[in-house]
């Protein structure tokens, strides 16, 4: 089912600049004043959907799509019945026009809800809208436009932020701080007590975390991700990094700027993570490594040690991508290689046995 939007193609060329390139036996008249109503991929659109096209692979579905419009890299022969409009970047500017002209997501309205419970001391900012049943601790303080949605939960001292917005269920523990236009989406804890414990004699004596959790401006975190406070000083997120659902950052943890970690990847304490790292699925990093800038973790690789800047690394325990595919490939040859390896030892075995037989050592 496509997501409902409301736009003509004309609308969508104004808005991005972009070049049209109307459908076989269309005027560019008609295909501007073409309606589009839902956004969806090739393979499921509709004549009333825009879909895009950004990643080659998918060329192939071009000229079956049934889209009535399609935001594409590079111009293609007219297509049968889809208008193309050729931007720089299709995926980004699908982006930007659905939050132009895409349904709106629904916030708490305005003001306070008379099931929210606010602390003494808070200071509310302007334009904020906080959720029923959010709770707002002691000495809070909320920068403006603000907007917690139900069952937030905010410990004495937390600092937001202007702009930012909280889904329901998030939990911020006592004294963490958020920047500008920070989102938390639904269900995820931040500032929650790192795992520490000292083990004597057979029993595990909890150290206390007494450190927080500093989450930069324009840094967007998915669901039911963790965020654990340091044991001492500041686990921080950098300044507009994007944290899927299911990540686990573990204390004192320094994750850079503009950092993009994918779901179920997580991070071992003190690890600290240079500028634009990507980290794929599944990825784990052990803990006490610096990870260099641009540095690419692919999915479900497990680091170890340091990595450099720029590095793109795969497999368990990690190491740089081309050497690995290379050992990957071995490795899927092995059971043939083994199976060679048999036969020549059964047939060593057989002329060994025949020498053997007529007096002649081997």
């Amino acid at each position: 089912m496509s997501a409902g939007m409301s736009a003509s193609v004309g609308q969508l060329v104004a808005a991005t600049g972009g070049r049209l390139v109307p459908a076989q036996g269309q005027s560019e008249t008609d295909a501007v004043a073409r309606v589009l109503t839902g956004v969806a991929g090739l393979g499921d659109a509709r004549a009333t959907d825009l879909s895009f096209l950004s990643n080659p692979k998918y060329l192939t579905m071009l000229p079956t799509t049934q889209a009535g419009c399609v935001l594409i890299g590079a111009a293609q022969p007219p297509l049968a019945q889809t208008v193309q409009v050729v931007v720089a970047n299709p995926d980004h500017t699908l982006g930007q026009l659905v939050q132009a002209f895409g349904p709106k997501p629904t916030h708490p309205e305005p003001g306070i809800h008379p099931t929210a419970v606010i602390g003494a001391r808070v200071v509310i900012g302007a334009r904020c809208r906080i959720g029923a049943y959010a709770v707002v601790g002691d000495d809070c303080r909320l920068g403006d436009d603000t907007i917690l949605h139900p069952h937030v939960v905010l410990a004495g001292q937390v600092i937001l932020g202007n702009g930012c917005i909280l889904f329901p269920q998030v939990s911020v523990r006592e004294r963490c701080t958020l920047g500008n236009r920070v989102i938390v989406h639904n269900g995820t804890a931040i500032g929650t007590d790192g795992f520490g414990y000292a083990s004597v004699d057979g029993i595990h004596h909890k150290i206390p975390q007494i450190g927080i959790v500093v989450i930069e401006d324009d840094v967007e975190i998915g669901g039911n991700t963790v965020i654990d406070r340091a044991r001492f000083g500041t686990t921080r997120i950098g300044v507009g990094s994007k944290l899927d659902n299911l990540v686990q950052i573990a204390h004192n943890v320094e994750v850079g700027p503009h950092c993009i970690i994918v779901g179920q990847a997580g991070i071992a304490g003190s690890t600290r993570l240079g500028h634009h790292v990507i980290m794929a699925g599944q990825a784990g990093l052990a803990g006490h490594l610096t990870i260099g800038n641009q540095v690419t973790i692919t999915a479900q690789s497990g680091v170890s040690k340091n990595l450099p800047d720029g590095l793109v690394v795969r497999g368990s325990p990690a190491q740089e991508f081309k050497a690995e595919m290379v050992q990957e490939v071995a490795r899927r040859k092995m059971p043939e290689a083994l199976d060679r390896l048999r036969r020549l030892e059964a047939r060593l075995a057989e002329l060994e046995k025949l020498s053997a037989g007529r007096g002649v050592s081997p």
